[in-house]
């Protein structure tokens, strides 16, 4: 397996809960209002989990970025399955490669930047997000 094919192998997966599981391909793809070249797929919400958490694939396409934003009282991870770019949290700019894992407290600004190719990330928030 290549490391590039990580985020493709999610997208093609199935989400498993003990009463029944949903393929990840059945859920849409949606833009932020105001997010230029980003993508998200809600994969578990609030509504499966009684609000304690959610997650989420994110993509972010060569160029673009998730815009400088905090949440008042999600903690929020994120891996990243493919591509690079940055990770901007407070004022600290960190690499973002495959693999890496970036933990985010709430109320702590953060930007997440695609580089030269697009960005591919699982998001996990708790609370849940949405």
């Amino acid at each position: 397996m290549k490391y590039s094919e990580i985020s493709e192998i999610f997208e093609q997966a199935a989400v498993h809960f003990p009463e029944c599981s949903d393929k990840v391909d059945s859920k849409p793809w949606y833009s932020p209002p105001g997010w230029k070249g980003v993508f998200l797929k809600d994969l578990i919400t609030g509504k499966d989990t009684d609000g304690k958490f959610s997650y989420h694939l994110v993509r972010i396409q060569d160029h673009c970025e998730v815009p400088n934003h905090s949440h008042e009282t999600q903690w929020e991870w994120n891996a990243i399955l493919s591509g690079e770019g940055t990770f901007l949290l407070e004022q600290k700019i960190i690499p973002a490669r495959i693999g890496e894992i970036f933990t985010t407290p709430p109320g702590k600004h953060h930007t997440v930047k695609a580089g030269n190719k697009d960005l591919a990330l699982m998001a996990v928030f708790v609370p849940a997000l949405v």
